[in-house]
Order: structure tokens, then C-alpha cells, then sequence
């Protein structure tokens, strides 16, 4: 069971890492995009980037949290 749950740690970092990437880039493109379409928006649109940005990054945090509980179980 050892080997088995080390890889399961492992791809749970990699694809959170992997998703919160994307996502983030995904929520700043287009924040920027709306703020060149509408500046007088400029930090309405900055305050949801930044909620939807911190809400992202908690995936990547649960799953170093669950990488732990792989490992440990290991």
C-alpha cells in the first residue's frame, strides 16, 4: 500500500497545482480583459478577482492537505 499512496499524494499536488493555474489565469485574463473594455469598472472587477482568486487557491491547499493524509496513512 505504500507505493500506491505515495503516487496518490503526488498526482493530488500535481493536478491541484495544475487546476489552480488554470483557473487563476482564466479569472486575471479576464478581469483584465473587462477592465479594458470597461476602466470606470477597474476596482469592482479587482475586488471579485481577488475573492475568485482566493477561492482557488484553496484547492491546491486541500490537496496538499489530503497529500498529508495519504502519506501519513502510508
Amino acid at each position: 500500500m505504500g507505493v500506491m499512496a505515495y503516487l496518490a499524494a503526488a498526482i493530488v499536488v500535481g493536478l491541484a497545482a495544475l487546476g489552480a493555474g488554470f483557473g487563476n489565469g482564466m479569472i486575471i485574463s479576464k478581469t483584465v480583459e473587462g477592465i479594458a473594455r470597461q476602466p470606470e469598472a477597474k476596482s469592482s472587477l479587482q475586488t471579485t478577482m481577488f475573492i475568485g482568486v482566493g477561492l482557488v487557491e484553496a484547492i491546491p491547499i486541500i490537496g496538499v492537505v489530503l497529500a498529508f493524509l495519504f502519506y501519513a496513512g502510508a
